[in-house]
């Protein structure tokens, strides 16, 4: 990467934070290069003091360096001069970030991931009387281990009897990614609701929920679950072997946590020995300030590292994350797994789940411990620092416009040749069978995968004509909404509840649970709300599954027909020809889309009548 010298002049000001950090840095710095004998990240770009030197992050190139960095602090702890380079890095993400920047594609998958954490769906506060002190296991450990949280939490319980219970997001991928005003919002709510209700301690599982809390919760004493452990009376089952343990780097700084790990392991029969790089000085595992998903060779690399120095021995850790990312290049092994089940995790028999079942996991712990008598307060978390976008209306225009130019284009061009009916069903008939259960399961498919519904209408309209298009058609829409549905309520509602966060969906839900099938066939005939989303909607409700598939195979017949009748005339029109068949469809085509004006006016009427006192039966 080749960087140019910062042009303070073209540069607006610097965060006050950075500015002072990169000062004491380039002041700092001697350019001994040990921080770069184990960093992947500054052997690439070169030491801190030449980073800072041509940091400019008006420049795209400056914009992304600092995502790279996997935010370990191990160049932070060797450090001749003890400059805080962590913070650093951190600092430059938070710049860029404000500046508009930092929105990379490649972080899609971890901020959905942490957003689903942090959803009503997932989240799960349930606090008995009298509790003060909270396991909060994070969102991998629930996931991956949820019988390991099971015995975790039955085991803590014995010496605290009040002990509550936690699921959420710490929120830390967007502290790592830079997005401080969304993190301090999120997290602040949680601590603040915790605090409020008389919480004062937070026993973490997870070593990058223990870092947040320990460092922004303020007003809440944190503790590791693994010291908790390690005094307490454990019955474990004797094995014998070696292994090593693997110290995340987001707790590099608790000697306490990283002894009570190996105590724990001991205890069960088995010998340590330490890698080169353990305790406070701890390398990355290859994950760390989502790296990965920027510099994957990077990640690859510190992977590598680790891996090197097993020797060939077991490695055990106490970090999910840590677990699942050093697992895919050799054994490793969570000390949950070697605590309650050493003989199936030393042999790699252990059960963790990968994803998509680590979200079925965490639906089925969370209400599991809802269900659980004794709690004072169960709470699920609705809170959202996130900004809902609203529709685009040149979108319809859009539409209308771009199938115009696409019917002129065809027939000046003189392809409509290969519009004419005739030459279609030979086509289909080429296919046989086949051809209906293609376009069948392709409609199915489309409201899963939120595609578009109309287009493929369209063409089910000009290949099968009026009768089999519709027959065809609302077979396959009725199968996508049902597939739709049965995925939000059993496989991705976390998902789908992170979508619905207007007080519309709310009212939705309400309102299924007075009319039941009634609003699902309203809003099937006068369709108000997004049509693919709303299919997932309905699956977060009670509405039973049957009443759900009657209404909208009966309810979405009438705009089928409109559409499918209307498309099935476009060859003709291609060709210049105007049908009664294409009248008509234009006919029914406004006739449904009028249906939402005329509710609207119907409804307008009757707020009117009741502002007024009017009795709407005079």
């Amino acid at each position: 990467m080749t960087m140019t010298k910062k042009d303070e002049s073209s540069s607006p000001e610097l965060r006050p934070s950075l500015r002072k950090l990169l000062d004491k840095v380039r002041k700092g710095c001697t350019a001994c290069d040990i921080c770069l004998r184990d960093c992947a990240f500054l052997r690439k770009y070169g030491n801190p003091g030449r980073i800072t030197d041509l940091y400019n992050p008006s420049n795209n190139e400056s914009k992304a360096l600092p995502f790279e960095c996997n935010l370990c602090g191990l160049c932070s702890s060797v450090c001749p001069e003890g400059l805080d380079l962590n913070a650093l890095f951190l600092e430059m993400r938070r710049e860029t970030v404000d500046r508009g920047g930092g929105r990379f594609p490649e972080h899609t998958v971890i901020t959905s991931y942490e957003k689903r954490g942090a959803s009503r769906r997932f989240s799960l506060y349930r606090l008995p009387e009298g509790c003060d002190t909270v396991f909060f296991p994070g969102c991998a450990l629930a996931g991956t281990r949820p019988e390991g949280v099971r015995k975790a939490f039955d085991t803590l319980r014995r010496t605290i009897p009040t002990l509550g219970v936690v699921f959420d997001c710490c929120m830390k991928p967007s502290h790592d990614l830079g997005r401080e005003a969304y993190f301090r919002a999120m997290f602040n709510e949680m601590r603040d609701y915790l605090v409020g209700r008389g919480v004062k301690t937070v026993l973490t599982a997870c070593p990058n929920c223990h870092l947040m809390f320990g460092t922004y919760g303020e007003g809440l004493t944190t503790g590791a679950i693994y010291e908790a452990l390690a005094d307490a009376d454990i019955p474990v089952r004797r094995v014998s072997g070696t292994v090593t343990i693997h110290d995340p780097c987001s707790i590099r700084k608790a000697p306490g946590i990283h002894a009570a790990v190996r105590k724990l392991v001991v205890r069960t029969g088995l010998e340590i020995e330490e890698m080169t790089h353990s305790g406070t000085a701890s390398i990355c595992c290859g994950e760390g300030g989502a790296v990965a998903f920027l510099a994957p060779e990077l990640a690859e690399e510190w992977r590598n590292l680790r891996h090197s120095e097993t020797d060939g021995r077991k490695m055990v850790t106490y970090c999910a994350a840590c677990a699942a990312a050093l697992d895919k290049r050799g054994s490793c092994s969570h000390v949950l797994d070697i605590l309650f089940d050493a003989e199936n995790a030393l042999s790699g028999k252990a059960r963790v789940s990968k994803a998509p079942f680590t979200y079925l996991n965490r639906l089925l712990l969370k209400r599991e411990f809802k269900r659980k008598e004794g709690a004072a307060v169960l709470r699920e978390r609705t809170f959202s620092a996130g900004k809902e976008t609203g529709k685009n209306p040149v979108k319809p225009l859009l539409l209308a416009a771009f199938l115009v130019a696409a019917i002129a284009a065809v027939h000046f061009s003189g392809a409509s040749r290969y519009f004419e009916q005739e030459k279609l069903r030979e086509l289909i008939q080429g296919y046989g069978i086949l051809a209906p259960a293609i376009y069948m399961l392709i409609y199915s498919l489309a409201p899963v995968f939120f595609l578009p519904g109309l287009p493929i209408t369209i063409v089910g309209g000009i290949l099968f004509g009026p009768f089999w298009g519709v027959v065809y058609t609302i077979i396959g829409a009725t199968i996508g909404a049902s597939l739709a549905f049965l995925t939000a309520r059993f496989l991705a509602g976390d998902w789908v509840e992170s979508k619905l966060t207007s007080p519309r969906w709310r009212r939705l839900d309400r309102e299924v649970e007075i009319h039941g099938w009634k609003v699902v066939a309203f809003t099937r005939l006068i369709p108000a709300f997004p049509f693919n989303l709303l299919n997932y909607a309905f699956g977060l409700t009670r509405i039973p599954f049957m009443q759900y598939v009657a209404a909208t195979f009966f309810c979405m017949l009438p705009a089928c027909i409109a559409f499918i009748v209307f498309s099935s005339s476009l060859p003709g029109l291609i060709r210049g020809k105007v049908s009664p068949t294409l009248l008509i469809g234009i006919l029914l085509v406004a006739l449904v889309s009028l249906l939402p004006v005329v509710y609207r006016r119907i409804k307008a009427r009757g707020e009117r009548r009741t502002a007024t006192g009017e009795n709407p039966s005079q």
